[in-house]
């Protein structure tokens, strides 16, 4: 394995941030000096991060999470509350899987699993997710035909899947498979809609059901969808 994917396997730490450790030779594989580039043999090789020995942990854990609205997906809030404060302490290490905006709510997952993040962040593996959205106004027929036929965004085609819109067409729900940067509340600012409430009931699979709001539990074997 090379050093820098064990790095943040082992740490939770990105890849790129493994570099910058290993730049300022911060780590060492059996003594010596690791550089960009080098290998771990897991279970034989001893690595150490600032001479404090750092192993892969030894089984993964993945949970779901309900995120409240106000809550940040970060270690740091810089002033406002965190997914983190949410969890004990044993689980503060997990990484969440894509993201939610502050001012969203849903299903987040976070794991220790680094192929499981691989696999369902990666674009090349189509995994939908299904949101509830509260607009200010009603959606005009004509703009749901434009959403539904994609929406150019200047990071490209926004292309959204709307379902069930209620009857005085400020409630509905919808289905996607990418995940930019608030791109459904840019769709729909496109078209002159403000997103009043947004919140995801589904993901890869994985559904909220009865989970409250800042509760979590955790996935065991089978339940983990990939």
């Amino acid at each position: 394995m090379r050093i820098n994917a064990y790095l943040a396997r082992a740490t939770n730490i990105s890849r790129r941030k493994a570099d910058v450790l290993l730049e300022a030779s911060r780590v060492k594989i059996d003594g010596k000096v690791a550089t960009i580039g080098s290998t771990v043999e897991n279970g034989k090789s001893v690595v150490t991060l600032d001479n404090h020995k750092i192993s892969l942990p030894t089984s993964h854990i993945t949970i779901m999470l309900n995120k409240p609205t106000g809550y940040v997906v970060s270690r740091r809030g810089q002033g406002a509350k965190t997914i983190y404060d949410l969890l004990p302490t044993n689980l503060r290490q997990l990484k969440p899987i894509g993201r939610l905006d502050k001012n969203s709510s849903g299903l987040l997952l976070l794991t220790n699993d680094g192929q499981l993040i691989q696999t369902l962040s990666h674009p090349k593996n189509v995994k939908l997710k299904a949101y509830d959205v509260n607009l200010d106004r009603p959606l005009s027929e004509k703009d749901a035909n434009a959403i539904n036929a994609g929406i150019k965004l200047e990071d490209g085609l926004s292309r959204l899947k709307l379902l069930n819109v209620s009857q005085k067409r400020t409630k509905l729900n919808l289905i996607m498979s990418e995940g930019r940067n608030r791109q459904i509340r840019r769709t729909f600012a496109q078209l002159g809609y403000r997103v009043i409430a947004l919140h995801r009931y589904e993901f890869a699979g994985h559904q909220l059901n009865s989970l409250k709001t800042g509760k979590w539990r955790r996935l065991e074997g089978r339940q983990v969808k990939r």
